[in-house]
């Protein structure tokens, strides 16, 4: 099963990838992690994108797409993957399809998880980070056992600086309009899956296992 999985920032993505890669034994795929990944095992795409990060750059689109391939070609991929935050252009999402062509493969869902903005501005004001093992908590509707403090590692949790409420509206407003144009684009070719991201987590992950297993 192959799968990506879009959704605007504070829809809860990352608590239904965890689900999803726990459920189906597939790999969740971040950009960041294949980025690291690369550079780690010292792969020449991965120096290149190494020498973009460092200067603060975007790495290219060739060096992405030769990133994701490599990634995508490991063993544990062999019986599907969970793609986050890639494809993000238009063209990524191109390059994505003649790639998985080669492979002999193709995606077999893009599922949206989709909550109203307003809501998202409340999740994303009070979501609050683990900077040492990156868990996500929420003060409402996902606190901690002991306020502020991380479950696993008893961490002093954090408020990124692009939760912050004044730069959260604006942070939404670019994702959906860089969003859109992918949407339509997975929309077109059946691919795209909308799910109510705006109730309980375990409800979500029920409808997205309907969606994905009818």
């Amino acid at each position: 099963m192959n799968l990506i999985l879009m959704g605007l920032p504070g829809a809860g993505k990352g608590t239904q990838a965890e689900k999803i890669n726990e459920t189906y034994h597939i790999p969740h795929i971040s950009t960041g992690d294949m980025f690291r990944l690369a550079i780690k095992e010292g792969t020449e795409l991965g120096k290149k994108a190494k020498e973009f990060m460092d200067q603060g750059e975007l790495v290219p689109d060739d060096v992405t797409i030769g990133i994701v391939k490599e990634r995508l070609s490991k063993d544990d991929c062999k019986n599907g993957f969970l793609l986050d935050g890639f494809p993000r252009t238009i063209a990524q999402a191109e390059a994505l399809q003649s790639l998985l062509d080669e492979l002999g493969t193709s995606i077999d869902y893009c599922l949206r998880v989709d909550v109203p903005e307003e809501n998202l501005v409340e999740r994303l004001t009070g979501r609050r980070i683990c900077p040492t093992c990156g868990t996500t908590y929420h003060v409402n509707y996902n606190p901690p056992q002991q306020e502020g403090i991380c479950d696993h590692d008893g961490s002093k949790l954090i408020q990124r600086e692009d939760d912050q409420a004044e730069t959260v509206k604006n942070r939404l407003e670019v994702n959906m309009k860089q969003a859109k144009p992918l949407l339509d684009f997975y929309d077109e070719k059946g691919y795209l899956v909308t799910i109510n991201g705006d109730q309980e987590i375990d409800q979500v992950f029920k409808d997205i296992q309907s969606a994905i297993e009818k």
